[in-house]
């Protein structure tokens, strides 16, 4: 039967998830659905038909989140977030140091289980005649899109990977000739990108309430345009470093020769996901409110150009903070933003269906011992830097007042809401960084605690504080710069408070506004195009105006100016903006790993040393507090091997004609 080809071609490639796992084990599958037989038996029956697209989804969890807990997302934590759990930090060092072997991962297994299950979906869904044909259709959009999303998350991790016949394999056949090499990056990267056209044309525009986790035509498209922007990037594009990244036979699996017009693909598929004039930034409006968890608009410093235009032209109708803030800490549902593309939802369950491991653990982690959190997870000297001041300029430490905040200079810090005793250091800084950054001396609002003692206090990592560094427990943060986002100003861990939901932004469009942008300025011609359905035909080319259009938008949501002309006319100094940019925007949304390895700036900017506060200074010496100082518990390197990672022994001994990556053992 044709479904036990498929089942068989699981057990070779992704055999792991047979083994080791959890929901998507077809075993559990024939035990939960009762005697389950025969493909018949599941694609005639409507019940059935939906459990096995529901296992398809279950793939996403565990080791296939974006954003998490370690156990399971390592990769959300780069040169910006530092995590001391873990035996003080033992993990980290493996983590940072290349020891990813002793980081196990199920994510090959399971994104390879979750390409058969969708296979078979995509196979067998006509038979079902219980549902409509839209129904049918529908089905198999999500299918597809799961298929070629699982490829996509293999090939950012792992590199060039199999790609598996879409019919499955023929149990006939010998094991060899059962066994499949690695597709090349190229060879990959089109297969998504046509699945993805494929799944868009099945694929409403629009999902319900019920159905907002579900993947539409935009979902399909964004990750396409993704796809190929990390395909144009550096490290698959024309890159001889990797030379040695071969298959079975030897051959290149990353094209050796530079191709310019990769890059006018990526941008017009990102093109493609801003014409279907679907989505937009969220914004909140400007407000007055006596409310700290909730206060009132902080206008920005005045600027001729932005002060006084209404968004997207300006700020003077928003307010930055909140607009920033409310996307990630549970206060917009998933299905009123505008902004969110595609979503995973709550998503917080680990490889074994256990809940736990999503964002509501990241919050648990980030929040301080004194509201019930683990008080582990904080930032890095480098990522509370990279944040502007408030009228856009870069932010430097030598300009800094070397003093703290107290009732005699609120006029010299009048574009925030500190409380006194905060370093200066952390005063008038861009709104982002209010709603990303915990720094010493922050409030926390903690307003679902029953008790006003525990609400709105503000809370210090000094030493000899209840937050700050500890010889006897490992719950201190090591950099002593804490992590606000994704913290809703009701979550509290203690005094019968709670974390509030939050949805997973998988996928946001201010991510394809900064990757058009990021395109076009690679671009030195003009390219003719077609958009995804052969309806128009663009002309790309490194186009100001146009970059503007991705870049600006971001900007004015977050209450800082657009760009210089300057820099706008530079390629390499709009470069630099644009990697800073997206450093900031998407900070803890497991982007930075990915970026600094397809942008090949990895060896520099994992391979320096993780700089924070001196948290072994006390209260009473808290201007050294603030003296950067290297973290010895948190050392970091970066080797040539740590751009993929590599594939479990397990797996290479199922598969005798795969590859390992660059670097790793080959176990032959």
């Amino acid at each position: 039967m044709k479904i036990n080809k498929v089942i068989l071609f699981g057990l070779l490639i992704g055999g792991a998830g047979m083994l080791f796992s959890s929901c998507s084990d077809y075993l559990d599958e024939e035990k939960n659905f009762k005697n389950l037989q025969t493909e018949d038996k599941i694609f005639t029956d409507k019940d059935f038909t939906e459990q096995w697209l529901s296992y398809c989804y279950a793939n996403l969890l565990g080791d296939n989140m974006e954003m998490g807990h370690t156990n399971n997302n390592v990769t959300n934590f780069s040169d910006d977030i530092v995590f001391n759990e873990g035996n003080n930090g033992v993990r980290y060092q493996q983590y940072k140091l290349g020891q990813y072997e002793s980081i196990t991962t199920q994510a090959w297994a399971r994104s390879y289980d979750g390409i058969r299950q969708a296979s078979v979906l995509i196979q067998d869904i006509d038979k079902n005649t219980k549902f409509t044909e839209e129904e049918r259709t529908d089905i198999k959009g999500q299918a597809r899109f799961l298929r070629a999303y699982f490829y996509w998350l293999l090939l950012r991790h792992y590199g060039p990977c199999p790609i598996l016949p879409d019919n499955g394999a023929d149990y006939t056949k010998s094991y060899d000739e059962l066994s499949l090499p690695r597709s090349t990056y190229d060879q990959v990267t089109d297969y998504i990108a046509n699945q993805m056209v494929q799944a868009a044309k099945e694929l409403p525009a629009t999902r319900s309430t019920t159905q907002i986790a579900r993947p539409t035509k935009g979902a399909a498209l964004a990750v396409r345009a993704k796809v190929y922007l990390y395909d144009a990037s550096p490290l698959a594009n024309g890159n001889k470093d990797e030379a040695d990244f071969v298959d079975d036979k030897g051959n290149p699996l990353i094209n050796q020769t530079y191709d310019e017009s990769k890059w006018a693909r990526a941008a017009a598929a990102a093109l493609d996901v801003i014409n279907l004039k679907q989505y937009s930034l969220y914004v909140a409006y400007k407000k007055i409110s006596s409310d700290y968890a909730y206060p009132s608009t902080i206008t920005p410093p005045y600027n001729a150009e932005y002060s006084n235009k209404n968004f997207p032209d300006g700020w003077t109708d928003i307010d930055p903070f909140e607009s920033y803030r409310a996307i990630f800490d549970g206060d917009v549902l998933a299905a009123q933003d505008p902004e969110l593309i595609f979503t995973r939802g709550v998503n917080d369950a680990d490889n074994d269906g256990n809940s736990g491991n999503g964002i509501t653990a990241l919050v648990l982690h980030a929040l301080p011992s004194s509201a019930g959190g683990y008080n582990c997870h904080g930032l890095t000297q480098k990522q509370c830097d990279a944040y502007d001041m408030a009228d856009g300029t870069s932010f430097d430490r030598d300009e800094a007042p070397k003093e703290f905040t107290s009732n005699s200079n609120l006029a010299e810090h009048p574009y925030d809401h500190l409380g006194n005793g905060v370093w200066m250091e952390y005063a008038n800084r861009e709104p982002r960084f209010y709603a990303s950054v915990a720094f010493n001396g922050c409030v926390w609002p903690c307003a679902s605690a029953r008790d006003a003692n525990f609400r709105n206090r503000q809370l210090w990592y000094y030493r000899g504080q209840a937050d700050g560094r500890s010889n006897s427990s490992e719950r201190w943060i090591p950099t002593g710069i804490g992590m606000m986002k994704f913290v809703n100003p009701n979550d509290c861990n203690t005094d019968n408070g709670s974390v509030t939901p939050k949805a997973e932004p998988t996928i946001r469009y201010a991510d394809i506004l900064l990757m058009y942008a990021e395109a076009l300025n690679e671009l030195t011609q003009n390219y003719q195009i077609s958009s995804w359905d052969g309806s128009a035909t663009y002309s790309i080319k490194r186009d100001v105006e146009e970059m503007r259009r991705g870049v600006k938008p971001v900007r004015m949501r977050a209450g800082v100016p657009d760009y210089d002309d300057a820099t706008y006319a530079s390629q390499s100094a709009f470069r630099i903006k644009l990697k800073h940019e997206r450093q900031v925007e998407f900070m803890g949304e497991n982007q930075r790993y990915y970026d600094l390895r397809r942008w090949k700036d990895a060896p520099k900017e994992e391979g320096e040393q993780v700089y924070g506060c001196n948290t072994l200074m006390t209260a009473g010496h808290a201007e050294l507090y603030y003296v950067p100082v290297r973290v010895p518990d948190l050392q970091c390197a970066f080797s040539h091997k740590m751009y993929f990672w590599p594939i479990l022994k397990e797996e290479l001994k199922r598969d005798n004609k795969l590859t390992q990556a660059p670097g790793w053992k080959s176990y032959e």
